[in-house]
């Protein structure tokens, strides 16, 4: 309370506009992730690479993105993980590896495929339209409508 007691013993109140009250921050429940996430790099992107599923090693898999460009995140590199390396000294759990790539690769690799999807949704569309007959469209973008008449059935007298 802000109450004061003035010297011929009336109680000074503070205005209730004046008074602040700190908020306490809520925070949402958020369950904890099962990969941890190393602290953002600049200029750096991060994904996990499957090295295996339910006991069989995935090597076509991990040496594809390897190819591709992606590396291994080395253990020492990035303390903050908390995580005891494998064999290699690596960030790996549950059978996936933790990799990093500069993000002009990453930009350059979702501009090509974009490209190549555009490529085949436009081959695609000029297929389907090819084939649509004037006689029969494959697409009527006509509307229906109905009306209440005058005549028989309207309820009219």
């Amino acid at each position: 309370m802000s109450e004061r007691i003035s010297r011929d013993g009336a109680q000074e109140r503070t205005p209730r506009t004046l008074q602040t009250r700190e908020r306490e921050a809520r925070k949402e429940f958020v369950p904890a992730s099962t990969l941890p996430t190393p602290d953002p790099r600049d200029g750096l992107h991060f994904r996990w690479i499957a090295t295996s599923l339910l006991g069989q090693a995935l090597s076509t898999n991990v040496s594809k993105r390897m190819r591709e460009g992606w590396e291994p995140v080395r253990a020492e590199d990035y303390p903050e993980l908390m995580l005891e390396g494998n064999k290699n000294g690596n960030v790996e759990v549950q059978g996936l590896l933790l990799c990093v790539q500069p993000i002009e690769w990453v930009e350059s690799r979702e501009k090509h495929y974009n490209a190549k999807t555009k490529a085949q949704e436009e081959s695609v569309n000029n297929t389907f339209l090819r084939q649509s007959d004037p006689r029969m469209p494959l697409f009527n973008d006509s509307r229906s409508t109905s009306t209440r008449g005058n005549g028989f059935g309207s309820g009219s007298k």
